[in-house]
């Protein structure tokens, strides 16, 4: 498993050449609280030159964890993209380094709702109905918030309308 995918210019063939591998998962840097790289970013692509662009084609995949937006319960699912095609702009001769290039290409493919059901191992996906207010029983176990001092929020709000009345 490497650090990074270097593609040296100099050494490249014409007609391309495949490369296939592993990326530590310590390559997505992702934030606290967000999605969790749960294994290497795997990688088998064929890198071609064509004037100042380096193509790389091919198919990456990278397991990640996320957290469910309806049950909050974390799940694993793998990135999978089987015809992956990214262009990297040369403006030097020598090595490519095309790490970012691949980390960004499984990025921008995160779900945007992650759910359960989507997961490697599909999971009953379902909000729980104590959590949803139209639904709620009146014998429901979770505690209403207390209305207290909270309440006379928009009271206060009333009294500006006095004020656009003065100069």
């Amino acid at each position: 498993m490497s650090e990074r995918l270097k593609i040296d210019l100099a050494t490249l063939p014409e007609e391309g050449k495949s490369y296939k591998g592993e990326l530590k998962a310590e390559i997505f840097d992702l934030p606290e609280g967000d999605a969790k790289a749960n294994g290497p970013l795997k990688y088998s692509l064929w890198a071609q030159r064509f004037g100042s662009e380096l193509l790389l084609t091919g198919s990456l995949e990278a397991p990640f964890e996320f957290t469910c937006v309806r049950t909050l319960h974390p799940f694993v699912q793998t990135i999978r993209l089987e015809n992956a095609a990214i262009s990297i702009e040369i403006d030097q001769a020598g090595e490519i380094d095309a790490s970012d290039a691949l980390r960004e290409e499984v990025l921008i493919h995160f779900p945007i709702d992650p759910r359960c059901e989507d997961g490697d191992v599909p999971q009953h996906c379902e909000i729980d109905p104590r959590y949803l207010s139209v639904d709620k029983p009146a014998e429901d176990t979770v505690p209403t918030p207390p209305r207290g001092a909270g309440a006379d929020r928009w009271s206060a709000l009333d009294q500006l309308k006095d004020l656009k009345d003065q100069p």
